[in-house]
């Protein structure tokens, strides 16, 4: 089962954060080969953080909630809220596969929050932006509850209009880098 996990910093918590980047990232490894795709989502200025994402593949929703609520950020108070939600990989790959050039543009989470009627089940024909796409799902996996989208664009317009906006309460659009620990010889890995 394929989990969506959302972890939005809460203010001022940027130095506690930087504490336990060691302790994040050793726990994060333990779950390296289920791994869909993670990183941070940061402000403005490209550096400073405001959130965290993962998406991982878990045998059970008790299995995502303690991944979630174990992690060290968590039990520290680095951050204010989760969303936690399944999610389903509609492209079938991870974010270690994704064949764009991770240097030419930048990076997004784009959330949609549903409303009554799902939308935006099929993957768009523009695949070569997408990095992780697939819909946000209730535990049983059933009922649809909005979209989760990491691609790369030019601007945050751009990725928000990957998801059609007057078929959702609510899209949500945050800068996002690529995750992982940061490999001697280039790039980062699960």
């Amino acid at each position: 089962m394929e989990f969506f996990c959302y972890h939005r910093d809460r203010r001022g918590s940027v130095a506690l954060r930087n504490e336990l980047l060691e302790e994040h990232w050793s726990y994060m490894d333990r779950y390296a080969p289920e791994m869909i795709a993670r990183g941070p989502t940061v402000a403005s200025d490209g550096q400073t953080p405001t959130g965290s994402v993962h998406i991982v593949d878990l045998p059970d929703p008790t299995a995502a909630r303690a991944f979630a609520f174990d992690e060290p950020n968590y039990q520290a108070g680095v951050y204010r809220d989760v969303l936690l939600r399944r999610w389903r990989n509609t492209l079938g790959r991870t974010m270690w596969d994704f064949s764009g050039d991770r240097a030419g543009g930048d990076q997004y989470l784009v959330l949609g929050l549903g409303t009554d009627q799902s939308i935006d089940l099929d993957v768009p024909s523009n695949q070569d932006e997408l990095i992780a796409f697939g819909p946000l799902l209730s535990d049983n996996g059933i009922t649809w509850l909005g979209t989760a989208v990491l691609i790369q664009a030019t601007d945050p317009d751009t990725a928000r209009a990957i998801l059609a906006p007057d078929r959702y309460a609510e899209i949500e659009v945050h800068n996002w880098q690529f995750g992982g620990r940061t490999s001697a010889v280039g790039g980062s890995r699960p």
